[in-house]
Order: structure tokens, then sequence, then C-alpha cells
């Protein structure tokens, strides 16, 4: 099961978080980018200090023992959200009024 779902994640191409069991540490903002047998080969970034690394490696399958995705994210705050001006007015986001919060 764990070997389908990492294929179709190096299918998509999405970015991952990965936790490696054997090494007790995670892979932040990785990308799965080939699996021959029970090698995955994973790609990624770190940043120390001054110097930005891009980092490849090869890790067995047996060894991965969690994987996380974002799904989205929304910024916080008092935002108005951007809108298409093609974008129908029926499917248009209108931002609530105040007066309708207050009691």
């Amino acid at each position: 099961m764990l070997h389908r779902k990492i294929y179709q994640l190096c299918c998509d191409g999405r970015e991952i978080c990965v936790f490696l069991r054997d090494q007790q540490r995670w892979i932040e903002r990785a990308r799965i980018v080939d699996i021959e047998g029970d090698l995955v080969t994973i790609r990624y970034e770190t940043e120390e200090e001054d110097e930005l690394s891009s980092w490849e490696e090869m890790v067995r399958l047996e060894s991965i023992g969690s994987v996380t995705q974002k799904l989205a994210s929304v910024p916080r705050g008092n935002f108005e959200p951007l809108v298409s001006d093609d974008c129908p007015e029926a499917e248009q986001i209108h931002p609530r009024s105040q007066d309708s919060n207050q009691d």
C-alpha cells in the first residue's frame, strides 16, 4: 500500500515531507523523483546561514515511516480575496458585512 502511494506521489511531483524512521528525522519540502525496486530517490533543499544546498538522497522504502503533504493554505488576517474579472457574478466571493457579525 505504501509503495503504491509513494509511486503516486512520485508521478504527481508534489511537494511532501518524509519521516525517516531509521534516522529519526524529517525531510521537509521534498519531492520523490524516482522509485527503483525498494529504493526511493528524494530531492530537497536545505538552507544554513547564507548557503542553500540541494540534496538527492536514496532511501529504502522500509525506512520511510510517514509522508505528509500540504493540501491547501489560506493567509490569516483581514484580507480581501482576489477575484478574477472574468468570474461570473454568481460565483464571486464577497466578504461578509461587518454588521452581520454584530448582535
